[in-house]
């Protein structure tokens, strides 16, 4: 933590806002709540109550004005998250009270609904969603595809193209599936418009994802539970109260933040240290996967290639962790975790869970690197970083721009302890409403798109990240310099991937194996037909995509593939000074 940030939070604990005595007192409740809440790390939920009644007392006693957010959630065909998430929301705000209410509405707390879908259905839902949830008291605007354009007629559409997109419906005339990062820019032109019209009063904005929810997952004696026990929008108008901080990053717990094709290696040591287990058990055994795990989750726990990032991978497969509730057997797990597997397509990790592990927000805000698109805060002045290199549909988009907001304001982009919770699937299907690049039909599942995305985005964050260390983008580096630095870290990565997917084969080798030998119980009961079956359904996808004739590394080792792609990556990096010229003027 940088010694200014530092001083800032400890001032802050010393005289937090010169408050009155009642006030003080209040905030002195609540630390002591805080503290009796999560004393040894665990949530004591019979305090839950009383902690979230606390913060509603100090919001009646508030004077000083604090800050209003907007709430920007960008969707895309996903109906069901998107009301999961607006309901956590409300959750919020009813539990906590920041900012009151007045003339039944929540004084600061707006929500922009940034719509992306394709389907007319989704978007009348989306649509409906909006007007309901004000009706419950909070304000939510939805941004369709009519006003988007509306919105982009007022830019000079070519000079920003890269940012924005074509700026027009295609050729069946939808105007949905931009990608998240074209949609998010586009946002970016509705926040402008809204700020406009809220002079008077410090403003927040708040970009979250879909699929995610204002509360988080705890692990408890009971079982993992998702509880609403983090006054987020209260510490957030803490810290950009009392520090400069221009950009904030929170995390996620629950699913991990990244796709399968970077994961598939750890989650494939851990099916086959589940089917072990299983080996050594009778079906008829009491479920032995409730117990405690030496594992504690921690920085890309899920992640295959978490030296990449700084971070020790893990040197032992992690155990799975049952969700069946009441007395059951071995065979019930085994049969509930078989019909998980396949949601793993959809970007859940379920042997690698996260959880939150409670430590003050205000003592651990430090400086950042990454953006998580999906829980990131910005005073209006941070409009001015759009998602960097939008019309690719990159993956990493969010840890690309932050190397570039981490090397134009340095110590003032920061993160806190305040992950949101992770939903990637719905529970009634365990599939995701909608996944850009998963495609799946009758049963196969095709992750090549998502997983070019995936390799790409990593060649350019890593390009980028050697580049701003060289002064980019404040310094531009010549094509030439460019285009070098792309085709190292290609090849670098591409050496990764590779050796990834040597160890994969090798794993699946063992888990068909492990599955087939008909000396386990499982292959001598036709009443594990169906458990079998979704475990063979598993590999069989997993084979497709990451197995000796995988379609995913096939492309990114064609060289043809590579110019393509190297050709878009670098005329994305050179035009990116011009680019961001003028969207600030756009701005301005």
């Amino acid at each position: 933590m940088s010694s200014q940030v530092t001083c800032r939070v400890a001032d802050r604990i010393a005289n937090p806002r010169g408050d009155d005595s009642a006030l003080a007192e209040q905030r002195a409740v609540i630390a002591a709540l805080e503290a009796q809440l999560w004393t040894g790390g665990t949530l004591d939920a019979a305090l839950l109550p009383s902690y979230q009644a606390a913060f509603r007392r100090l919001e009646q006693l508030r004077r000083a004005p604090c800050h209003k957010f907007i709430i920007v959630i960008a969707v895309a065909d996903r109906p069901q998250h998107l009301q999961a998430c607006l309901g956590s929301l409300l959750e919020q705000c009813q539990a906590f009270g920041y900012g009151g209410m007045e003339h039944g509405a929540w004084r600061n707390i707006a929500v922009l609904i940034a719509d992306d879908s394709r389907k007319a259905s989704s978007i009348a839902w989306h649509g409906e969603l909006a007007r309901y949830f004000t009706r419950q008291g909070l304000v939510t605007h939805h941004c369709g595809p009519d006003e988007q354009l509306e919105l982009l007629q007022s830019t000079p559409a070519a000079e920003l193209a890269r940012i924005l997109g074509a700026g027009a419906p295609d050729a069946e005339g939808n105007f949905g599936h931009k990608g998240q990062a074209v949609m998010r820019n586009i946002a970016h032109l509705k926040l402008k418009e809204m700020a406009a019209r809220e002079a008077g009063q410090p403003l927040l904005f708040y970009s979250v994802d879909s699929d995610q929810e204002f509360k988080v997952k705890v692990a408890t004696s009971q079982g993992d539970k998702e509880v609403c026990a983090v006054n987020f929008f209260h510490y957030l108008d803490e810290i950009f109260s009392r520090t400069d901080a221009e950009v904030l990053t929170g995390k996620v717990v629950g699913d991990p933040p990244v796709s399968p094709a970077v994961m598939a290696g750890n989650f494939l040591a851990d099916v086959t240290a589940f089917l072990q287990q299983m080996a050594e058990s009778s079906p008829d055994d009491a479920c032995r996967h409730h117990l405690a795990d030496t594992h504690a989750e921690g920085e890309a726990a899920y992640h295959d290639m978490a030296d990449l990032f700084g971070f020790r991978a893990a040197a032992t497969a992690y155990r799975y962790h049952c969700t069946l509730t009441g007395t059951h057997a071995e065979a019930d797990c085994f049969a509930h975790f078989a019909n998980r597997l396949g949601s793993f397509f959809y970007g859940e990790h379920p042997t690698r869970v996260s959880h939150y592990v409670y430590s003050g927000a205000p003592d651990t805000v430090q400086p950042a690197r990454t953006v998580y698109v999906g829980n990131y805060v910005f005073r209006p002045s941070g409009l001015r970083y759009f998602i960097p290199f939008a019309t690719l549909r990159l993956r990493m988009s969010g840890p690309t721009l932050g190397r570039i907001v981490k090397a134009e304001i340095g110590a003032r982009f920061v993160s806190a302890n305040l992950p949101m919770l992770h939903k990637r699937t719905v529970h009634s299907t365990g599939q995701a409403e909608f996944r850009p690049g998963v495609q799946a039909t009758a049963g196969a599942i095709d992750l090549h798109d998502e997983f070019e995305r995936q390799f790409h985005g990593d060649v350019m964050l890593f390009a980028i990240e050697r580049l701003t260390a060289a002064g980019f983008p404040l310094q531009a580096p010549t094509p030439a310099v460019i285009a070098a630095t792309l085709d190292a870290v290609r090849a670098e990565m591409q050496k990764k991937y590779n050796a990834q997917h040597a160890d994969i084969l090798a794993k699946l080798g063992r888990l068909r194996t492990l599955l087939h030998d008909p000396a386990h119980w499982w292959n001598r009961d036709a009443a594990q037909a169906a458990t079998v079956e979704a475990c063979q359904v598993f590999v069989a996808n997993a084979t497709r995509n990451f197995g000796e004739n995988s379609p995913c590394y096939a492309r990114i080792n064609a060289p043809e593939s590579w110019e393509k792609w190297r050709s878009g990556l670098l005329a994305a990096i050179v035009g990116y000074p011009a680019d961001s010229a003028a969207w600030r003027a756009m701005l301005a």
